[in-house]
C-alpha cells in the first residue's frame, strides 16, 4: 500500500509540475479577476504607491499595501478588508479574504496547519489567488488536482513552500533577492518594491497581485501562481 501511495503521489506531483510549467510566467494579473466591489477606492493603497524603505521587522501597515487586485478586497471594516485582517493571525485573516478561498480550502485539508500558521510569530506568506489554483486544475485535470488535495503529506509540503520563516515586506524581499522557505528550498525575488516577482525552484515566475498585506503575525503577498520547489 505504501508503494502504491508513493507512486500516486509522484504522479500527481509530476503532473502538477508540468501544469505549472505550462502556465508559464507571463500572465497579466489584472485581467484575470473581475471587480468585486464598486465602493469608492480613494482610501485604498494603489499599485503606484512610492517605494518605501525595507522595514527592519517586515511589519507593514494598510498604507503600504499595493497591487492591481487590492481594490477587490472588501472595504472599511467588512470581513476580508485590510482593517479586519490586520489584527488577526494569518490563517484566520485569509479565511475571509475573497482572493484566497481556494487556498483556505487547501490549508483546511491539512490537519493542524491553520493553527500552526496562526501560532508563528513572524512569517511571510506567498498566497496563491483563486485563479492560480484554477489554472493548475485546468492543466492537470480535476482527478489529479483532487488527488493532490487528498494527499495531506504532499499538500502540506507544497503549502509550506509558500511560507518564509521570517517576516519581510516587499522592499526587504527585493533587497534579499533570495529567501528560504519553511518546507526547504528557496525562492528568487526580482522586480522592484512596487512590483516584485517571485520565482520558484522550477523556474515559474509569479507576479504580486496584492502585496504587503499586514496581519498580526505575517506579511502576506497574494500571487498569481502556485509555487513549486525544485525536484
Amino acid at each position: 500500500m505504501r508503494a502504491t501511495r508513493t507512486l500516486s503521489t509522484v504522479g500527481v506531483l509530476a503532473a502538477l509540475t508540468l501544469g505549472l510549467a505550462a502556465c508559464g510566467g507571463g500572465a497579466e494579473p489584472a485581467a484575470s479577476a473581475p471587480p468585486m466591489s464598486s465602493a469608492p477606492m480613494s482610501s485604498e493603497p494603489m499599485s503606484s504607491a512610492p517605494a518605501m524603505p525595507a522595514a527592519a521587522d517586515g511589519v507593514t501597515t494598510n498604507d503600504d499595501v499595493f497591487g492591481p487586485a487590492c481594490g477587490q478586497l472588501p472595504q472599511g471594516d467588512e470581513p476580508g478588508s485590510l482593517n479586519a485582517m490586520g489584527p488577526q493571525p494569518v490563517a484566520t485573516a485569509a479565511s475571509s479574504n475573497p482572493l484566497l478561498s481556494t487556498l483556505v480550502t487547501a490549508v483546511g485539508k491539512v490537519p493542524g496547519l491553520a493553527d500552526t500558521l496562526n501560532q508563528q510569530e513572524a512569517i511571510t506568506v506567498f498566497a496563491p489567488a483563486n485563479d492560480a489554483f484554477t489554472a493548475v486544475q485546468e492543466q492537470v485535470g480535476e482527478e489529479q488536482f483532487n488527488a493532490l488535495l487528498a494527499d495531506t503529506e504532499m499538500l502540506q509540503g507544497l503549502l509550506s513552500y509558500h511560507v518564509t520563516p521570517q517576516r519581510m515586506d516587499a522592499a526587504g524581499l527585493v533587497e534579499a533577492k533570495t529567501v528560504s522557505q519553511l518546507a526547504g528550498g528557496d525562492l528568487t525575488i526580482g522586480g522592484t518594491p512596487e512590483a516584485p516577482t517571485v520565482t520558484d525552484g522550477m523556474g515559474n515566475t509569479a507576479n504580486v497581485l496584492c502585496g504587503n498585506i499586514p496581519t498580526s503575525n505575517a506579511t502576506v503577498f497574494v500571487i498569481d501562481k502556485v509555487l513549486m520547489p525544485k525536484g
